[in-house]
């Protein structure tokens, strides 16, 4: 049985845990590896084998709906997180224990690049960039972990739709990688050759291609393999071809202890989901997936002492959503909840619906209908007058399941051509701070959205994502300083869509400049600020010169320099100086998510392998050229302080 589970068991009743853009928010594998194994543990017990999991796309457009999905723009942080969330799923080993189940990792490759921000859109990308950016993620994890399973991606490159494209399913893959295990089709995606790509008119064809392209097996029914049989007769396909793709198919189910294990027990399966531990952590996976965006005169976190009523605003304050890809928790803690419990003999807690933004929020529907602008005032005037008794304003905007989810269909759609919030909400927030009270902002929302108002006006601004069932518990913990924020951005925010794309491993002929606009983004990839302050030092190299082929030790020292506990994420990035062909003006190559007490001082160690400076040079070789790299450390890809490394010739 494969089963979807991006953050947490899709199932009834199963653990729901933080979107995985908000665990990518986190900068803390260990965090995630701890996750994935709740959520492997909770499938197996059920009898799930295979999980279309984890999502390692590099997602460089959020206007594509299927960025909540994914670990952000970066391929080292994609990758670290990719890496965690298999060892949580499956360990470091095959066969399987008892409590683990086999990833499938999506969508090889290009998938979240789409052109027009659109689902299953060509990718326009070049095999360098395809090498530098697309596919470290799936490489490192074929090569480090024994992954079984790999699901080719919708979208076409330079021409050829990854389910018939055996140069990158055979010879990269397979051949260049070494991978053992199966590739699994996406759903309806063989078919897809015929009715979308417009490749074949026949499925006889394209099960044809796809099989000699690399496809082992065809998900979720037999629309063209069913044809095999036929075209083994036909002498189009060998028989040789369908034994090598049973064979990987049965590994599978062999190394998963499928034939050992029939049967599960109803009983035991109950009792190992949604466990106290599990509940639990995903209230700390929360807590640590929250970015502060902005806390002007330090109005967090919020003193209950000085709070007799406080409002809460914001139709998803109430009605929480979790993000798509879900099933229905045991119990989801509303931030409303979570703040009345907060609250709870202290202060008095009112609220205002304020804004609603569709009639549903059914992911899996097809039709989206926002909610009218003359129902939205009326709202908002209720909410002014309710927020207007309050000492304090907690006001939740951003979007829901059917605002940024796949497009799986014509009539199916889940992408935007804009970044803006949508609705009234913006109205709401214009209401709210015209009124003077101190006014905290949460966004609840599955892409980085392009709120420039609130930047400017908001006096804290606060980035959840989609924080899964203890949404309420995590966002109380942290306004209320039970929890100092110590998240990173996994994207770069835009200021608009005419910025696209913004990611921060830019080029250096990129940005030049816009005529009346800015050409950085809202926020910087890798940015996050703490109720306490933080000095990140440049970085120190043990040797100023290696040869091609050594390894470079470099140590950087990050403080506590204020009056609070704290997380810092310590992140280094690389620079090559000079080059035979063009790299980006900073990549990121190591990171740690430190604890630091008030006053205290730690120094973080990292190795620079040869291969987290090498290229792909003219010849499509990867090499380490001779010269020199700048090594920047700090606490985002903004604010940098750098040292220079020398790399001889041998």
């Amino acid at each position: 049985m494969h089963e979807e589970a991006l953050h947490g068991y899709v199932a009834r009743g199963a653990t729901s845990f933080p979107q995985s853009i908000a665990l990518a928010s986190s900068w803390d594998p260990a965090l995630l590896e701890r996750v994935f194994s709740v959520a492997a543990r909770e499938m197996r017990a059920r009898g799930a084998t295979l999980a279309l999991a984890p999502v390692v796309d590099v997602a460089r457009d959020p206007r594509w709906g299927r960025i909540e999905e994914t670990y952000g723009e970066d391929p080292h942080l994609v990758s670290e997180m990719g890496l965690a969330a298999i060892r949580g799923f499956q360990g470091a080993k095959v066969p399987l224990p008892s409590d683990k189940i086999m990833v499938t990792l999506k969508h090889m490759t290009g998938h979240g690049q789409p052109e027009g921000g659109m689902n299953v859109g060509p990718a326009h990308v070049g095999e360098r960039e395809l090498r530098e950016v697309f596919f470290p993620p799936f490489e490192r994890a074929v090569k480090e972990l024994p992954v079984r399973s790999v699901m080719a991606s919708y979208n076409e490159i330079d021409g050829v739709p990854s389910h018939a494209n055996p140069w990158l399913l055979n010879q990269v893959l397979r051949k260049e990688w070494g991978f053992k295990g199966a590739v699994v089709s996406d759903y309806f995606a063989v078919k897809e050759l015929v009715g979308r790509h417009r490749m074949f008119s026949d499925v006889r064809d394209a099960a044809e291609r796809a099989l000699k392209s690399g496809v082992d097996s065809e998900t979720p029914d037999p629309d063209t393999f069913g044809a095999l049989p036929e075209l083994v007769r036909a002498g189009r396909v060998s028989q040789a071809a369908v034994d090598d793709a049973v064979r990987r198919v049965l590994r599978i189910k062999f190394e998963s202890g499928l034939f050992e294990n029939l049967y599960v027990d109803a009983a035991n399966a109950e009792a190992k989901t949604a466990t106290p531990d599990a509940i639990a952590l995903s209230r700390e996976a929360a807590q640590k997936s929250v970015v502060l965006l902005k806390n002007d005169k330090g109005i967090l976190p919020l003193n209950p002492a000085n709070i007799r009523r406080l409002t809460v605003v914001g139709t998803h304050a109430r009605n929480t959503p979790i993000g798509g890809y879900s099933d229905e928790p045991r119990h989801v803690v509303s931030v409303l909840e979570g703040l009345q419990t907060a609250a709870k003999g202290r202060f008095q807690v009112d609220y205002a619906e304020g804004v609603r933004l569709t009639e549903t929020r059914c992911w899996s529907c097809d039709e989206v209908r926002l909610v009218p602008a003359d129902i939205n005032r009326k709202l908002i005037a209720e909410a002014v007058e309710t927020a207007r008794k309050s000492d304090v304003v907690v006001m939740v905007l951003g979007e829901n399941e059917q605002l940024s989810r796949e497009a799986w269909a014509d009539n199916h759609l889940g992408d935007r051509a804009s970044l803006d919030l949508v609705g009234q909400q913006e109205d709401l927030a214009r209401a709210i701070f015209a009124l003077g009270k101190p006014t905290v902002v949460i966004l609840l929302n599955g892409r980085p959205l392009s709120v420039n108002y609130l930047a400017a006006n908001s006096p804290a601004l606060i980035e959840g994502w989609y924080l899964g069932q203890e949404t309420g518990n995590a966002l109380a913990d942290v306004l209320f300083g039970a929890v100092n924020p110590g998240g990173k951005l996994p994207v770069s925010f835009a200021r608009s869509v005419g910025q696209l794309p913004v990611h921060y491993n830019r080029k250096p002929t990129s940005r030049r400049g816009y005529l009346f606009d800015s050409n950085a983004p809202l926020y910087p990839f890798g940015y996050g600020l703490s109720y306490t302050t933080f000095d990140v030092s440049a970085p120190r190299l043990a040797r100023n010169s290696v040869r091609v082929g050594e390894t470079a030790k470099v140590s950087v020292d990050v403080a506590n320099t204020g009056q609070l506990a704290g997380d810092e994420v310590v992140q280094l990035y690389v620079r090559d100086d000079e080059a035979s062909v063009t790299r980006p003006l900073i990549e990121l190559k190591r990171f740690q998510r430190v604890t630091l007490q008030p006053g205290e001082r730690r120094t973080v160690t990292f190795e620079l392998k040869p291969d987290d400076l090498a290229l792909w040079n003219m010849e499509m070789k990867r090499v380490v050229e001779p010269g020199t790299f700048t090594i920047l450390a700090g606490p985002n890809s903004a604010d940098l302080k750098s040292a220079k490394l020398t790399v001889s010739a041998r």
